[in-house]
């Protein structure tokens, strides 16, 4: 059971969650009035990362709406939200894991782009997607004060909220601020973990979801034992 709850996902469940997250949203006209949810593996790398080294540890009730949007699926019966709700626990656990015990190894999944042999980092969706998770507790988010804007502020060049400011930057400078993302997520996660007390999130994973034992990581994505997290 260890390590069904902490193995890294392969490049083949990555794979097969992004293509579910894509295709629960059917076509349909644009509005900017909908709301599409997490579309795309990096921006739900993003959406985690914030989630599980932010201020608050959040119950799945919390953020799995924000994760849907506007565009729930529809279950097929309980295995078919286990096998899904899985595979994201364990990606969550994953990024908790590393940023807790091993933080410098800790590095966003960013899509890629090749043009004439060089390879570039396409850091936007990833961005967005920490940008969805820090909406879900903002206000708790903004009791960092200036030491919590200026660690944000190289996500947040990359996203909506801040209007794209990172590529209005020159390619160096912006190649720069994209370098400083991984860093400030782990003095992010370092920072919240200092302050975060006994206000960890007591909601339990919904039924159907595999039996978690005393000493494995919690499923809330927290990177404590599920002993001293959410078991009590």
């Amino acid at each position: 059971m260890h390590d069904e709850l902490t193995e890294p996902l392969s490049d083949e469940a990555l794979e097969l969650l992004g293509d579910f997250l894509l295709d629960r949203v059917p076509e349909h006209d644009y509005d900017e009035s909908i709301d599409e949810g997490v579309l795309v593996v990096p921006e739900l790398d993003g959406f985690l990362t914030a989630i599980v080294s932010g201020p608050v540890m959040l119950p799945p009730s919390s953020w799995l709406p924000a994760l849907w949007g506007d565009f729930e699926p529809e279950w097929e019966d309980e295995l078919a939200f286990e096998a899904i709700f899985g595979l994201l626990v364990r990606h969550m656990n994953d990024i908790a894991v590393m940023l807790l015990q091993h933080p410098e190894a800790f590095e966003p999944l960013y899509f890629e782009h090749e043009v004439d042999g060089r390879l570039f980092l396409i850091v936007d969706e990833w961005c967005e997607g920490f940008a969805r998770g820090m909406g879900l507790c903002a206000e708790e988010w903004r009791r960092g004060g200036e030491e919590m804007e200026a660690l944000i502020a190289p996500i947040l060049a990359f996203s909506e909220q801040a209007g794209w400011h990172g590529h209005k930057l020159a390619n160096e400078e912006m190649q720069s601020l994209q370098q400083q993302i991984a860093p400030s997520v782990r003095e992010i996660h370092a920072y919240w973990q200092r302050r975060r007390g006994q206000h960890l999130a007591s909601e339990p994973i919904r039924r159907g979801v595999p039996k978690v034992g005393r000493n494995d990581p919690c499923p809330c994505g927290s990177g404590r034992k599920y002993k001293h997290c959410c078991l009590h």
